[in-house]
């Protein structure tokens, strides 16, 4: 008896415990019991959401916020060509054949981003020299003529114009700030690929280097302090932006060391700080003066000026004449100071001065150092560029 009781009390729990679950799984979203459907999300699908969320990044963020401001450039450029008839390739009868010059009209492309809301879009000055037209390309299709507003030839920077409003533009950020080995992404219209679907395209590596100077000589410009970047650039790259992780300007993209014009992983952009000064004197005039003057004369230093002034060496150079009223003159130089040292640099001869001239970007407003032997004494003059007298 007690045996049929226990499976009886047994059922019974078994049926309360059914019927419970029952009751749990009926129950809809407003509290009532019925019909409630229960949603079932397959595991593929909610791991492929959270492979996605795990794809997305500080860089593809980066890449996503700042493309629409990226825009491509095409320009028809004028050129000039020199042909020399090889039959009379001879000093002589170049006299009565010269070089015959003429003009041709080719097409270049490279890469710009918008920097303001109202439509100032920043590039290199070799994408756009020589321009007779400009057209800018969108990131949503839509093309632009745009107009110059500025350029410097010597820094290769180039400031241009769209009529839009509205726009989207990019934040600077500071070159200085730069750590070596961080994220670089570089965006741009290489190849002119922009142009087929308007989308630019992305390349990413790190920070390499930062402080490389150079000087082309061929073309007469001065690159100072570029960020050096792993990034592939390669034609048609030029004039876009370097981005830093946090999508921010960091440099414009510029050049490349290349034996087959390809990039090899060796790419150079102008620093975001040095490319603000620039444009913000381009918003201003269009161009940036250059044309200053110091007001000396100066001579290099020969055995008889080693005698004459008791030197120890025929290093540095004499000041053989002031002009009145000069940067010079105001700076408290005199005639038959010793130039030892010019911003830091160690004056030989007269083509240091010149050196040191060339190698920075000296310009109306801008101070020098110079430190001169006189009397016996080194003495430290502080001279501030003045605008060449007309």
């Amino acid at each position: 008896m007690f045996t049929y009781m226990k499976y009886f009390l047994g059922g019974v729990f078994a049926g309360i415990i059914v019927l419970l679950g029952l009751l749990y799984f009926a129950h809809n979203d407003s509290g009532e019991f019925g019909s409630g459907e229960v949603e079932i999300v397959p595991a593929a699908l909610a791991d492929e959401e959270k492979i996605y969320q795990s794809r997305r990044n500080a860089i593809t963020r980066a890449i996503q916020a700042a493309s629409p401001a990226v825009v491509g450039i095409n320009v028809t450029q004028v050129k000039e060509y020199r042909y020399r008839s090889p039959f009379w390739d001879d000093p002589f009868f170049r006299n009565f054949f010269p070089d015959r010059i003429y003009r041709q009209k080719v097409q270049n492309l490279g890469s710009g981003f918008i920097i303001s809301s109202d439509g100032y879009i920043v590039t290199n000055e070799h994408v756009v020299h020589n321009a007779m037209e400009i057209i800018v390309t969108m990131a949503d299709g839509s093309q632009h003529n745009a107009q110059i507003v500025g350029t410097d030839y010597l820094t290769d920077v180039a400031l241009l114009k769209i009529d839009d409003g509205h726009l989207e533009h990019l934040r600077w950020g500071d070159s200085n700030d730069i750590i070596i080995g961080e994220w670089a992404i570089a965006i741009g219209n290489p190849f002119g690929l922009f142009s087929n679907n308007a989308h630019p395209t992305v390349t990413v590596g790190v920070i390499s280097a930062v402080d490389r100077d150079f000087q082309l000589n061929r073309e007469g410009k001065l690159y100072q302090n570029m960020i050096q970047t792993d990034a592939s650039i390669n034609p048609g790259n030029s004039g876009g932006p370097l981005l830093n992780s946090e999508g921010v300007v960091v440099g414009i993209n510029t050049m490349i060391f290349s034996e087959s014009g390809g990039s090899i992983g060796l790419g150079f952009a102008i620093p975001s700080n040095k490319v603000q000064e620039v444009i913000e004197i381009l918003k201003e005039a269009g161009t940036v003066n250059r044309n200053y003057w110091i007001g000396i004369s100066i001579q290099d230093i020969t055995p008889l000026i080693v005698m004459a002034l008791g030197l120890e060496e025929p290093s540095g150079v004499v000041v053989t004449d002031i002009d009145l009223k000069s940067p010079a003159d105001k700076a408290g130089m005199e005639v038959a100071d010793i130039i030892k040292l010019m911003d830091g640099r160690k004056v030989i001869d007269k083509e240091s001065i010149q050196r040191v001239l060339n190698s920075r970007d000296y310009r109306v407003g801008d101070s020098l150092t110079f430190q001169v032997y006189r009397d016996g004494k080194l003495i430290n003059l502080k001279l501030e560029l003045e605008a060449l007298p007309r």
